[in-house]
């Protein structure tokens, strides 16, 4: 690059360089997806190999949920202490340590520390990755850039059910490579991360506002550079930087958001599909397992596609519109696909197209966006320890789903999709109770809304119910001024 060119860059900023970044980021996402899908190809193999009951599949399944819980639990103190940058880095290399030891256990005790091992990368990176990409990015494109995180999720997985699909024919050892080949992409992103910057709040908030500025003008100029820091600075300010602050009037409601989106995107059970998609294509009718791994990856190239069109509208949409159509499609298809697997006069085709329908409106729904809000709506100075309890929240609902589902179905079959469904009807109030529109502020703009939320507390203006805090919230936000 020539000196005009870099004086050029620091001037007007570029979106391509936040676009690489935030790649390079989001392939975490893909491992995330890759590592906790890879298990529905090698499931089957895995249990005849070592015997399994339907409580040891759960255990196999869900050991690596356990991993997510803790890795979440502490990877935001982490991140607040030693960086966002750092803790990716050794992210990769846990990836890469699990990949090698799943694929050489010689019991089953030993394949579940190595899947513990695994977990623990995705519960960290699960969180860091989207804080990162959230923390880096330019207002107007925060949503589509923390969204290419989900869509390098759902690539993980489709390239794991791509991978099972080629490799179920090849004999005994097929799980040992389903597992191992996990390793390569984990080594490259260790490699990449590299050449990404560290975050340019967490360098503010840790007294490097120099650096800060010089990232924050690559990314979208030296004008944009100076009144990004400025707020920052303004908001880092007001902030405390004690986890209590979350439960202050106001802060409250976001801690009460983020979770209950967190739990929410994983009860209306998403993971039954991912994690246990053999099993309930075997219900629709698919009897051979490459038919039945081909019908994942169809499945998955499904989820692929609608996450794409969900990264495209997202800052056009908004991200309530996306939360509520998303859990009303699911609902919908969650209930036909209650009524359609036990039909046996249907073709397997047919009711593939419940389950196909379910997947696309999680893809285009809460799949991203849930992880967008996540990512925006907690303070600087504790947003990593404020997301650890988001997504801790939203582990140990995945966890419950996924231990429980293959004892749920061998009791109730099909109809175990009703408390699914269920609780598409729960995500559908809250969201439109209590939700606030987000797209288009700055970060610090949408803690203004919180704060504001907090002053009018404090001055015994009482904020009844829920409505009045989504509207009060949405005021808050529209008073902010355009950055």
């Amino acid at each position: 690059m020539t000196h005009s060119n870099a004086l050029e860059l620091q001037e007007k900023g570029s979106v391509g360089y936040v676009y690489i970044v935030s790649a390079i980021a989001a392939v975490g996402g893909l491992l995330f997806g890759f590592d906790t899908a890879i298990i529905s190809g090698a499931i089957g193999p895995v249990v005849e190999r070592f015997q399994l009951n339907a409580w040891e599949e759960g255990w196999v399944v869900s050991c690596v949920l356990v991993g997510c819980i803790i890795g979440a639990g502490f990877a935001g103190s982490l991140s607040d202490w030693q960086g966002r940058k750092k803790v990716l880095i050794g992210t990769a290399l846990f990836y890469a340590v699990s990949a090698i030891l799943s694929a050489f256990p010689r019991t089953v005790s030993e394949l579940v520390i190595a899947r513990f091992i695994g977990g623990l990368a995705v519960g960290v990176s699960s969180m860091i990755s989207p804080v990162y990409i959230a923390e880096i990015s330019p207002a107007r494109i925060r949503g589509r850039l923390v969204s290419l995180q989900q869509m390098a999720i759902v690539f993980g997985i489709v390239l794991a059910y791509f991978v099972s699909w080629l490799l179920v024919e090849i004999g005994d050892t097929n799980w040992r490579w389903m597992f191992g080949s996990e390793a390569f992409p984990a080594l490259t992103l260790f490699v990449a991360l590299f050449m990404v910057p560290e975050s340019p709040r967490w360098l503010t908030k840790q007294g490097h506002s120099d650096r800060a500025l010089g990232i924050l003008a690559r990314v979208g100029g030296a004008a944009h550079a100076r009144r990004e820091l400025a707020e920052i600075e303004e908001s880092l300010a007001e902030e405390q930087g004690s986890i209590r602050e979350l439960f202050m009037p106001g802060l409250r409601i976001a801690l009460v958001v983020g979770i209950t989106l967190a739990v929410l995107q994983q009860i209306t059970g998403i993971n039954t599909v991912i994690y246990y998609g053999p099993k309930i294509l075997e219900k629709a009718g698919y009897d051979a397992d490459s038919a039945q791994l081909w019908a994942q990856v169809l499945i998955g190239t499904t989820n692929c596609v609608c996450t794409i069109l969900a990264l495209w509208i997202i800052d056009k949409v908004g991200r309530k519109p996306l939360l509520l159509a998303g859990a009303a499609g699911m609902g919908l298809c969650l209930v036909g696909a209650t009524f359609a697997l036990p039909m046996t006069e249907l073709s397997p085709n047919l009711k593939l197209i419940f389950v196909i329908g379910y997947v696309a409106f999680f893809a285009v729904g809460l799949g991203p966006t849930v992880w967008v809000i996540m990512a925006e709506i907690f303070p600087t100075k504790i947003r990593g320890r404020a997301m650890s309890i988001a997504t801790l929240s939203l582990w140990v609902a995945c966890f419950a789903v996924s231990q429980t589902f293959p004892k749920l179905i061998e009791l109730f079959n099909e109809n175990v999709f009703w408390i699914y469904a269920s609780m598409c009807v729960v995500m559908i109030v809250f969201v439109g109770l209590v939700v606030p529109e987000t797209k288009g502020k700055t970060l610090e703009q949408i803690e203004r809304m919180w704060r504001r939320s907090l002053r009018l507390a404090s001055l015994d203006e009482p904020l009844t119910g829920a409505p009045p805090a989504g509207e009060e919230c949405a005021a808050g936000l529209s008073d902010g001024r355009a950055r």
